[in-house]
């Protein structure tokens, strides 16, 4: 039933492209984040600056939280494009997708976690992580994977050398520190700065400087879907340069003032702090082009995490055919 139910949506959203084609009214294309994260700032950039409008493109954005479900909704065709790790396409790929998860466009190229310890440290080394108490991520996902594989780089045992907790929710990981669990916490803006302000905890390190340049976020849909509306996805990914390059041209300031609608809950000063945090280690991806030395460094951490069954082919699962014609300005 599943599948008659997808191939049926395949076909609506074929005849949807080509009625839109014929007119001028915009292509809509659905967004589906895997969190709403100030990570993603190009993206809202280019949502609140008009950039896919200027392409002739209507984007809906929606949170769809958890890399499975997004991927669920994209391919049963709930939404036309996801933004989640490309660590998601790999594990669909494994599973012997007939219609694969294609990787078209980046939008951020670190880790975005930092460490933050209970106790403020001038003088911290990851050796101090040894017999204490460190609240991780959830198993399987990026964020813990590159934990696990700082923590190994630093000739840590992430299940020998530290009591490591990894079976709570990623929404309440930062209020599970707050309330007295674990001596260090590993962190995504904007809770580490508000952790910082507030006298929760302090960063001592970031997961991202230690793990180098990863395709962390990227922009991905259906071999299907690029292979028919090619012409939508180059002004998609022409939006994102746009979004990316502006923020690499702009203080953190003016970014954070751009975004702000989308994080009201979120103090100003924090959000500035948070944004500066991620342009100052180079965590925004300055264009959308995924090379393949990314790629097999993502595998790499896969890998040392014991989550990887066999490598995933670049040219396979990768296209960078309209990030490198946005960046040419074709």
């Amino acid at each position: 039933m599943k599948r008659f139910l997808a191939l049926g949506l395949a076909a609506f959203f074929a005849m949807t492209a080509v009625l839109t084609g014929c007119s001028s009214t915009p292509e809509k294309i659905r967004i589906g984040e895997v969190t709403r994260s100030l990570f993603y700032a190009p993206q809202y950039v280019a949502l609140e600056k008009g950039f896919f409008k200027e392409e002739g493109l209507e984007v809906e954005l929606s949170t769809i939280p958890g890399g499975d479900k997004v991927m669920s909704a994209l391919l049963s065709g709930g939404i036309e494009v996801a933004l989640v790790g490309s660590e998601t396409s790999i594990y669909v790929s494994l599973q012997g997708a007939v219609d694969p998860v294609v990787n078209f466009a980046q939008l951020t190229q670190t880790d975005g976690t930092f460490l933050v310890s209970r106790n403020k440290m001038d003088d911290f080394t990851f050796d101090k992580l040894k017999g204490s108490v460190f609240l991780g991520q959830r198993k399987g996902g990026m964020p813990q994977m590159v934990g696990e594989y700082v923590l190994k780089k630093h000739k840590i045992n992430p299940q020998g050398d530290l009591e490591l907790i990894q079976n709570i929710e990623f929404k309440n990981i930062a209020s599970s520190f707050a309330s007295g669990t674990g001596a260090y916490v590993q962190l995504f803006e904007p809770e580490a700065s508000r952790f910082e302000q507030e006298g929760i905890g302090h960063v001592v390190a970031s997961f991202g400087t230690e793990s180098g340049t990863v395709p962390y976020t990227v922009f991905m849909t259906k071999q299907s879907y690029l292979d028919s509306n090619a012409t939508a996805i180059q002004k998609f990914t022409n939006a994102v340069y746009k979004g990316q390059q502006w923020v690499a041209s702009h203080s953190a300031k003016e970014t954070a003032n751009v975004i702000g609608k989308y994080f009201e809950q979120i103090d100003p000063t924090i959000l500035e702090t948070a944004v500066q945090r991620y342009l100052g280690q180079g965590s925004y991806a300055t264009d959308p082009i995924l090379d393949e030395k990314e790629w097999n460094q993502l595998q790499d951490i896969m890998d040392s995490a014991g989550e990887l069954k066999q490598r995933a082919d670049y040219t396979k699962l990768v296209n960078t055919t309209f990030a490198i014609q946005s960046k040419e300005g074709k």
